[in-house]
């Protein structure tokens, strides 16, 4: 395993002085342009995958990169939500699914969740994404991510933040799914199958 205090030290010694310059504005300001909502998955790095500086992305990351539909009793994705949007001011907000994804495949294959009772009520809040899926067979796994994406847009637009920036046009939501064996994104907001990169920027 990767020694996270030789990778501390090298990020001291090798990647801090050459972003000083940025480090010192960003200790006075946080202006992330965007909220990235992604999988807990290891595989998954946002900043990588979007190439962005420290300071571009607000990232909120859950397994299966659910969202919560808004609900009276406050949770952290929830307030990370209301935080990015009314106090940050983010224009964009992601949604990432991704190829392999461990939640989804658990639920395309109908695993017995029962030794894990907090996995299986977190995924609860994928039922409308298994219920529209249609597919079977091996093509069952990539549509269900892909419809994952779309139903936690959904659930997005259901936090009053969310919804008071989408009709003042201030905010604009996106889904994507990432493949990891090729580093391909394809944006899967809309209805249709999806059409890859370049997206509109945000």
């Amino acid at each position: 395993m990767h020694d996270l205090s030789d990778g501390v030290a090298r990020f001291q010694r090798e990647v801090f002085p050459a972003k000083a310059e940025l480090f010192v504005r960003l200790a006075g300001a946080h202006r992330p342009a965007a909220l990235f909502i992604g999988c807990s998955d290891a595989r998954v790095v946002p900043e990588l995958i979007t190439q962005s500086e420290p300071g571009e992305l607000f990232v909120v990351r859950t397994a299966g990169n659910l969202v919560p539909a808004h609900a009276p009793e406050p949770d952290g994705v929830t307030a990370s939500i209301e935080y990015a949007v009314s106090v940050l001011g983010v224009t964009a907000i992601v949604v990432c699914g991704h190829s392999g994804c461990g939640a989804m495949t658990a639920l395309a294959e109908g695993a017995d969740l029962g030794s894990t009772g907090s996995v299986a009520r977190w995924l609860r809040h994928a039922d409308a994404s298994v219920a529209r899926t249609a597919e079977t067979g091996p093509g069952r796994l990539p549509a269900l991510i892909r419809e994952n994406v779309r139903v936690q847009l959904a659930h997005l637009a259901t936090h009053p933040a969310v919804a008071r920036a989408l009709a003042a046009g201030t905010l604009a939501l996106h889904g994507w799914v990432y493949d990891i064996p090729s580093g391909g994104v394809t944006d899967v907001g809309r209805p249709a199958e999806g059409t890859l990169l370049p997206v509109r920027p945000f």
